[in-house]
């Protein structure tokens, strides 16, 4: 489906008899309807560099897979349904007419228990977090374990794609930005090349596992028990990793919301429940996920930038540059 139709359904579609009277958002690669109690996924017709879902087949068989993996740890996720062009309109579910698309539906929850607004308003409280170690460390303990070999260029490769948004923090950033990435790379460089052997014990150590993949304050609704949601289903390789790489990356979305003392409340209980520190060469290479967490944070918010055209969200997004540029210089500086 093309973004206006996709507006169309959002608005005068039509689910179980009733019209949606939707609130549609839209991401990189998604659109999302919010309407009622519940909430419906679909993917947009793309192909990019690192997911496909330019066919019709191919946005239904990720739908359920999106469906099969949340499911491990999430009940929010219900069914996959067809999208039908009939005679007055757009219909989800079974009904009469041509299958345009796919979404996935989902129980809404209040966007206000979302753990990034909550971070935002200092209201996430030692309890919250403390639930949320427990279920990532058992979600964890329990997920498949992955075979898989360390490879220097490749880690070296993911890392140092951020040079390629180095003249656009020329363009846009103050001077004591534009020495970072450089800078960046070149201790990443090394510090890959001193630590490849314990990586790669890792690996054989059982510690990479499939698990989330994208695990932040945004994936994650605080209740009672927390319910994480929206886990990579498109890209094998960016969910199966280190899980000390899937804990940086809450802990360092923590500490940038300045939140240190719950990073260290989330690390310490995690490790409570599931021992992944090991050697003590695991301190410096968690110091390095938490580094590279930044790094991709920060690509994302420039490429946000060049691709935008509305100066208030490319104001927000500089400032969100410039955030985690920071917050890798501050870990790299920890390290040395």
């Amino acid at each position: 489906m093309e973004k206006g139709e996709v507006e169309k359904l959002a608005q005068s579609g039509v689910f179980e008899d009733r019209t949606l009277n939707g609130e549609l958002i839209e991401t990189h690669i998604s659109w999302i309807i919010l309407s009622g109690t519940d909430v419906f996924k679909l993917k947009k017709p793309v192909k990019l560099s690192f997911l496909d879902f330019s066919t019709l087949a191919l946005r239904k068989k990720y739908c359920l897979r999106e469906i099969k993996l949340n499911s491990r740890y999430s009940d929010i996720y219900l069914s996959v349904l067809p999208i039908r062009l009939v005679e007055d309109g757009w219909a989800i579910g079974d009904s009469k007419g041509e299958i345009k698309d796919y979404v996935v539906r989902m129980k809404r929850l209040p966007s206000e228990s979302r753990m990034d607004y909550l971070l935002e308003q200092q209201k996430v409280s030692e309890s919250d977090i403390r639930l949320l170690a427990l279920e990532v460390a058992q979600f964890h303990h329990e997920a498949e374990q992955i075979t898989t070999s360390f490879i220097l260029s490749k880690a070296k490769n993911t890392f140092n794609d951020l040079q390629s948004v180095q003249e656009l923090v020329k363009q846009h950033l103050e001077p004591d930005f534009q020495r970072i990435i450089p800078e960046s790379i070149k201790w990443s460089d090394a510090f890959l090349q001193k630590y490849g052997k314990r990586f790669q014990e890792r690996m054989d150590e059982g510690f990479f596992r499939d698990i989330h993949g994208d695990l932040h304050s945004g994936n994650v609704f605080l209740h009672k028990k927390p319910v994480i949601f929206d886990c990579i289903e498109f890209n094998d390789g960016f969910r199966r990793i280190d899980m000390l790489y899937e804990v940086a990356f809450m802990c360092m979305d923590l500490e940038g919301f300045k939140a240190e003392r719950l990073s260290r409340l989330f690390l310490s209980e995690y490790i409570r429940h599931n021992k992944t520190f090991q050697k003590e060469e695991d301190e410096a290479i968690f110091v390095y996920y938490k580094c590279l967490r930044a790094n991709i944070r920060a690509k994302v918010h420039a490429l946000a930038v060049q691709e935008g055209n509305n100066s208030e969200e490319n104001a927000s997004n500089l400032d969100q540059l410039r955030k985690y540029l920071l917050l890798m210089k501050a870990y790299i500086n920890q390290s040395r």
